[in-house]
């Protein structure tokens, strides 16, 4: 399996989405060796043999603060702390894909293996080269496109171009959902006997960090146009108009951040916004308790987790109607993303209406309870089967 980030190496959804498919892999008895490019000497996961590509191969480390969810071109860094901690992805996005590639071919040769598994675009080249080298089966598993990252504007050529080329060359391709498989058909010319919709979950384990205080809404993900987090802004702003006591907080990282904080100031509503930063580990599930009304307003979103994660802890959620995870939640309210003033109607009927509230965390705690990381293990695992017998 190659991608491109493994917890504790990650910084979004990609990340969690892999750790749990391996976990639920593992469960069923299948092992999988985990290949990235780049991680400490001590790189180690429960779950599988976890493989930096750097280290398998004794390669020289390249020193680059490039970062996969954000630019393919601007330079970027993460800061832990006092700490500036360069993502080591090498000095070009795309020189670093190729690289991984060059990479892959020598794993595939050393590694004792039954079918390839590549997660986004990133690691397609890595996939194709490790086909080429061992004959075995590649799987290609598109958690997001060019077009979600996007918006549908000013498209990447050469992304959608290693997009296209690892999902005709691959044996099968693994969606996350339909909206996600309907994509690839349309824009990709991908039949649709060769891809496989497997939807994504979690682990629905609660931990109680303690009771909810005051009136919180909260955006979680990427501060990026696919996320719309401006919109999220924009109903925020409409809210506070009949409520001002409401608080809302925007949590993540992204190009948009400061952006946004200015549009808050010039709102007249900087000090009812607050910007956390990225949170994770346990400070997520808190923040996610912390909070009356969780709110994915995406534009395009091919799965979205997060909404799950704020139902396992018993937070309500508006879904934004172009997600994947749209297709799956039962118990959460559903909203076009540019309809800022439903969403904030919306958002101020699930605070008003105590009852409302209460139904929606219930029902939504009990819908999750079943969505555990082993149902999409299974799914793939027959992807697997039918990509090695035929």
């Amino acid at each position: 399996m190659f991608g491109w980030e493994f917890p504790p190496m990650s910084s979004g959804g990609l990340g969690t989405a892999c750790y749990g498919l391996t976990k639920g892999l593992s469960s069923l008895g299948v092992q999988v060796a985990f290949v990235m490019p780049h991680g400490p000497e001590d790189a180690y996961a429960q779950y599988v043999h976890l493989i930096p590509a750097s280290k398998a191969l004794r390669t020289v480390r390249l020193s680059s603060g490039l970062r996969p969810y954000l630019s393919v071109s601007r330079p970027f860094y993460r800061t832990r702390g006092q700490a500036r901690l360069a993502v080591l992805y090498g000095d070009d996005l795309f020189h670093e894909v190729q690289r991984l590639a060059e990479l892959a071919r020598g794993i595939a040769q050393e590694e004792q293996f039954d079918v390839i598994h590549c997660h986004d675009w990133m690691t397609f080249p890595a996939g194709m080269a490790a086909k080429e080298a061992s004959g075995k089966p590649l799987i290609v598993h598109v958690h997001a496109t060019e077009f979600d990252r996007t918006g549908g504007n000013n498209v990447n050529q050469a992304v959608y171009d290693i997009e296209r080329q690892g999902m005709h060359a691959a044996d099968l391709v693994i969606a996350v959902s339909q909206f996600t498989k309907d994509k690839l058909v349309a824009h990709y010319g991908v039949s649709p006997d060769k891809i496989a919709v497997v939807h994504n979950a979690i682990d629905p384990e609660f931990i109680d960090y303690g009771e909810k205080k005051g009136k919180m809404v909260l955006f979680l993900g990427r501060i990026t146009l696919q996320k719309g987090p401006d919109y999220f802004l924009e109903a925020a702003r409409r809210c506070l108009e009949v409520d001002p006591d409401i608080r809302f907080v925007i949590a993540g990282s992204g190009d948009m951040e400061g952006r946004l904080i200015e549009r808050a100031a010039a709102l007249g509503i900087g000090d009812k916004v607050l910007f956390p930063g990225f949170v994770t580990g346990p400070d997520l599930d808190r923040l996610y308790q912390m909070a009356d009304l969780y709110v994915m307003p995406s534009v395009s979103e091919p799965f979205g987790i997060t909404p799950l994660e704020a139902l396992k802890n018993k937070t309500p959620v508006i879904v934004s109607r172009t997600s994947g995870v749209s297709e799956v939640l039962r118990h959460c309210l559903k909203v076009d993303f540019w309809d800022t003033e439903k969403l904030a109607s919306k958002i101020l009927s699930v605070l008003r209406y105590r009852e409302a509230h209460h139904l929606l965390k219930e029902h939504g705690y009990q819908e999750v309870q079943g969505f555990s990381w082993q149902n999409p293990a299974k799914k793939c695992v027959e992807v697997y089967k039918r990509a090695c017998h035929g």
